[in-house]
């Protein structure tokens, strides 16, 4: 029995050869495992951070117009059943309103919560997909029809939270004038020539209540006190956070439709070169199997 560096033999065995093993580098495993290094690497690859963006601003935007909307509908009800309209029956359509807002905003923050899911999970799959972090990049008409869908339908959502953004800056605008007039009457005070009480707010000139509702406007003192109260402050100042967030959706959205449109025109373009790459193949395919058959016939000759 020999025993030498990179074989042995044995009298009743087949020979066995051994290889040079060359030395380990980085964090590569002698399993072919790559290390902690290059996974986070490419898993970081995969991440698509204009979707993270998107969704994080849509969250935020939704969050704020949702919160604040709602707290700020709640005060105004009370502002105006203490100071403009005493009577439950003038407001009652308003308050009927008012509680269907609400509700219409549970369902918002609801469905936007689950389609910001969606869109940042799309974002992945496209992304890792492109970029063939989890094997051949293969894309399907299903696949390329969904994308699609999401493109329309965000498109769709665009435009209808362009609305909401111009209807919620409606009771700023309201908000606004009640306390521009708050500070002329204040600014009145050192001027006796003009009195205060002369100065007025009417609240049924918006249309928010009936014109027979009592009082239904609020002039000199009693207005001034109405802006003193912190119902009117927090109202005011979430109204404006609320618009604000209204424009933080609509800008989420617009950055999610063009992620999306270029993520169709990737995966379409992607499509086109798959079947082309598919059709060469086989061409090639047939080619070899043409070749192996006629050096067998030659061979069948020789």
């Amino acid at each position: 029995m020999e025993i030498g560096r990179y074989h042995w033999m044995y009298r009743s065995s087949r020979p066995h050869r051994y290889h040079h093993v060359p030395a380990l580098r980085g964090n590569v495993s002698p399993l072919g495992i790559q290390g902690c290094f290059e996974c986070c690497i490419k898993c970081l690859g995969g991440v698509p951070y204009a979707s993270l963006v998107a969704t994080i601003l849509c969250f935020s935007g939704v969050a704020l117009f949702c919160g604040c909307g709602h707290v700020a509908l709640t005060g105004t009800v009370s502002i105006l059943e203490q100071h403009f309209s005493t009577t439950p029956t003038d407001h009652a359509l308003l308050s009927e309103v008012i509680q269907l807002m609400q509700y219409v905003i549970y369902g918002i923050a609801s469905f936007f919560f689950l389609y910001g899911i969606i869109l940042l999970a799309e974002g992945f799959y496209t992304t890792s997909a492109v970029k063939e972090l989890h094997g051949e990049f293969k894309t399907t008409a299903c696949g390329r029809c969904i994308s699609g869908m999401f493109v329309f339908l965000t498109y769709v959502l665009g435009v209808a939270w362009l609305g909401v953004f111009g209807f919620s800056a409606v009771p700023v605008f309201m908000f606004y004038n009640i306390w521009s007039t708050c500070e002329v009457i204040k600014s009145y005070q050192a001027n006796v020539t003009v009195p205060g009480d002369q100065i007025c707010v009417d609240i049924r000139q918006y249309g928010i209540i009936p014109w027979n509702a009592v009082p239904g406007r609020a002039c000199g003192p009693i207005l001034e006190n109405i802006c003193n109260t912190n119902e009117f402050y927090m109202s005011y100042h979430l109204f404006i956070v609320a618009c604000a967030g209204a424009g933080a959706t609509v800008i989420a959205l617009i950055h999610f439709l063009m992620i999306l449109s270029s993520n169709w025109a990737y995966l379409k373009d992607a499509s086109k070169m798959q079947a082309y790459q598919d059709i060469k193949a086989k061409e090639e395919q047939e080619l070899q199997d043409i070749q192996s058959r006629s050096k067998e016939q030659l061979n069948s000759y020789t």
